[in-house]
């Protein structure tokens, strides 16, 4: 039984398939499944079930799982602490980061690639998702960190430090009837009723916020049009096709779409949050937590 044997068995279960386990382990697929079956064969068991649409594992391969898990972590335990006392960090970090939101308001590949010259050793794999994704695959384990957009309080096992936090407002066209409307205060949600809205898709953190200030006010919103990126949201605004809820925009920005820009009231008032997000328990490896360092730093 060789060790890359059992990363391989743990890749496919993790992936429910050869050929995405194959593309995570840099390899060809057909050597990933004969380093299997040799494996399977030298137990005398059937670790995976072929049989289906995806691979999954079998009830001997369930009861080996976490065994190889905790081989493979034993080892990354040994490199890690070698690595610690020679000054090197080594490992895979993966970070997530929240849809169109987080850009324009944080230099996520500048610090990514700081971090890389520093610790050139380490391989990094970004993704980019919703918030509700990427704090299921926190929980899971498949991410080490994310930034994800926050409504309320994080779910248990996850920490979240607030890095980001804006009074959300209505962007609207100059000419929208809501500007006559509006009071010294702004407008209270109950005059988003029945209103088209552009909003950030459902799974978002700024979602979150909107719905649940509307059903505050006894109603649901009426979304009109959905994009993950705030700079499309502010055009359809401007073009008079909708009132979009977004992050408070300074005023040079709100000019510069040709906004009108209306604070929304409410008790507490609806507000963005951008958190940098981990596991209670984690992250584990030091390269992961080198990570999280720079990052909580730097946006901060």
């Amino acid at each position: 039984m060789e060790l890359r044997q059992l990363r391989y068995f743990v890749t496919v279960v993790e992936e429910a398939n050869f050929t995405r386990a194959a593309t995570r382990l840099h390899l060809a697929q057909p050597g990933v499944s004969a380093q299997i079956r040799q494996l399977e064969r030298e137990l005398g068991q059937a670790l995976l079930d072929r049989s289906g649409g995806s691979v999954t594992p079998t009830e001997v391969g369930e009861a080996v799982l976490p065994y190889a898990r905790a081989a493979l972590a034993a080892v990354e335990g040994v490199r890690a602490t070698v690595d610690e006392f020679t000054g090197l960090l080594r490992g895979r970090v993966t970070i997530g980061v929240v849809s169109g939101a987080a850009a324009d308001r944080f230099d996520v590949a500048s610090l990514l690639a700081d971090f890389h010259d520093a610790h050139p050793a380490v391989e990094i794999a970004l993704t980019e998702d919703n918030s509700e994704r990427m704090l299921a695959a926190l929980r899971a384990g498949e991410l080490d960190i994310a930034v994800i957009g926050l409504p309320d309080e994080p779910p248990p096992g996850i920490c979240a430090q607030i890095v980001l936090d804006v009074p959300l407002v209505a962007a609207v066209a100059p000419d929208d009837p809501l500007v006559a409307h509006a009071g010294p205060a702004g407008i209270p949600p109950s005059a988003l009723r029945d209103r088209p809205l552009i909003s950030l898709p459902p799974g978002t953190g700024l979602r979150g916020v909107l719905e649940r200030c509307c059903a505050a006010a006894g109603f649901r919103p009426r979304i009109a049009f959905e994009a993950a990126s705030p700079h499309l949201l502010a055009q359809l605004a401007a073009r008079g096709l909708g009132v979009a809820v977004v992050p408070e925009l300074p005023a040079e920005t709100a000019e510069a779409y040709g906004l009108r820009t209306l604070p929304i009231g409410g008790r507490p008032r609806p507000r963005g949050r951008i958190a940098l997000a981990r596991r209670t328990d984690g992250p584990a490896g030091p390269a992961a937590r080198a990570l999280l360092d720079l990052l909580g730093e730097a946006l901060q």
